[in-house]
Parts: C-alpha cells; sequence; structure tokens
C-alpha cells in the first residue's frame, strides 16, 4: 500500500512538473541560453518548486478530488 502511494505521488508529481518545465523553457528559453548552467538551474528551480508545491500540485488534487466526486454520484 505505501508504495503504491508514492507511486501516485510520483505521478501526480511529474503531471504538473513535465508540463511545467516545458512550457517554462519555451517561454525563456532563449533569454536562459545566455546563463551558466547553475544560474539557470537556479532559477527554474526558484519559481517552479513553489510552483509545484502551492498552485500545481494542490490544483490536481482539486481536479483528481472532483473526477472522483463525479464516478461517485453515477
Amino acid at each position: 500500500m505505501k508504495s503504491r502511494k508514492k507511486l501516485l505521488a510520483s505521478l501526480k508529481t511529474w503531471v504538473v512538473i513535465y508540463p511545467s518545465i516545458t512550457l517554462f523553457y519555451f517561454l525563456f528559453g532563449k533569454q536562459l541560453s545566455a546563463l551558466p548552467m547553475y544560474q539557470r538551474t537556479f532559477i527554474l528551480t526558484i519559481s517552479l518548486v513553489p510552483w509545484l508545491m502551492f498552485i500545481g500540485m494542490p490544483f490536481l488534487d482539486f481536479i483528481i478530488r472532483m473526477i472522483s466526486r463525479k464516478s461517485e454520484t453515477k
């Protein structure tokens, strides 16, 4: 049961972070390419970790709850 919860948490994290990183690089990739790798990584993590923790994951949890409620009422 614990391994299933860890797997689901990993999948939820991936569902939020993959499109976020892709969009971030699409929007800011050219500007960031002039910076050294450690600065790009810092900017990426300082912006996307809070996004993931405070907006992305809670939103995904909300969507999952709404889908679960709809399936329970049918």
